[in-house]
Formats: structure tokens, C-alpha cells, sequence
């Protein structure tokens, strides 16, 4: 865990916020009423990082069966690379575990090196390229982990 941060499932009044962190750090983000929507939908994992009540973070994830999806994660810009996107993951893989889920997957933009270091060393590995997976046409790298 990370000091003075803790990690919550994600609530209504978590998604101005969210929505605020994902127009920030993304370049098609999803619409504000994707993650209200995922908010009550069965087979979720929405959390979000927060220090002082306030929201720096968020993953939000998808189940079905032994399968788990991650959609979405982002920290805010100043609080990179302080171990907060790995206590998300860390939580998402948990949560994966107690629930008998067997891997877990996502997609990374094919020129998003950073991140696709960061998911390798979690132990994730690229399975394929999906091409022309973002609205901009940029092709996605899938990578998933196995929990066996």
C-alpha cells in the first residue's frame, strides 16, 4: 500500500473526478456515462485511488466466468511512480485470485511502450496485436497475465 492512499470501490460521486483523470490521460476517452454504466453493472471490479478524499486514481475491470478484463486504469499526472497504479493492480489481481478467475487481461496502445514495461514487469505478456483497435486507427497490444 501506499502512504496517506487508499484504495475504494469506486461510487457515484467518484465519477466527475474520474471522468476529469480519464480526459486527462487519455486521447479518446470514454464518455462519462461509460463509467456511470459500469457502476451497476454485475461482474465488476471499479475502484478508485484516492489521498486526502480526493480521487488520483482508478481501475475498472470486467469479470465473466475465470476471465477478467481490465478497462481502464490512470493515475493523475503528479502521482506517477509512486507505486500507486501497482496497488490497483495489485487489488485487481486479489480480487481475481479469491474469485477463482484465472487470468487477466487488456489492451495497450501498440506505440505505449511505457506502459506495456510496466505490465511486463506484473508479469503480464503480450498475447497479440489487435489491429486497428483505437479510433485513431493505432493498433493494440493484448496482454495477459495467468493467476494458475
Amino acid at each position: 500500500m501506499v502512504e496517506g492512499v487508499t484504495i475504494e470501490v469506486a461510487m457515484a460521486a467518484d465519477i466527475t473526478a474520474v471522468h476529469r483523470l480519464e480526459e486527462a490521460a487519455f486521447p479518446q476517452p470514454w464518455r462519462r456515462e461509460f463509467f456511470e454504466g459500469e457502476l451497476h453493472a454485475s461482474g465488476r471490479y471499479n475502484v478508485v485511488a484516492k489521498r486526502a478524499g480526493r480521487v488520483i486514481g482508478y481501475l475498472f475491470a470486467m469479470w465473466f466466468f475465470d476471465e477478467m478484463h481490465v478497462n481502464k486504469i490512470a493515475v493523475e499526472e503528479p502521482e506517477r511512480r509512486k507505486g500507486i497504479a501497482d496497488a490497483l493492480m495489485d487489488g485487481c489481481v486479489r480480487f481475481a485470485r479469491e474469485h477463482d478467475i484465472k487470468s487477466i487481461s487488456l489492451e495497450v496502445r501498440r506505440s505505449n511502450h511505457g506502459a506495456q514495461g510496466f505490465y511486463e514487469q506484473l508479469q503480464f505478456v503480450p498475447s497479440y496485436i489487435r489491429p486497428r483497435y483505437y479510433p485513431d486507427g493505432e493498433a493494440a497490444v493484448v496482454m495477459t497475465k495467468a493467476l494458475g
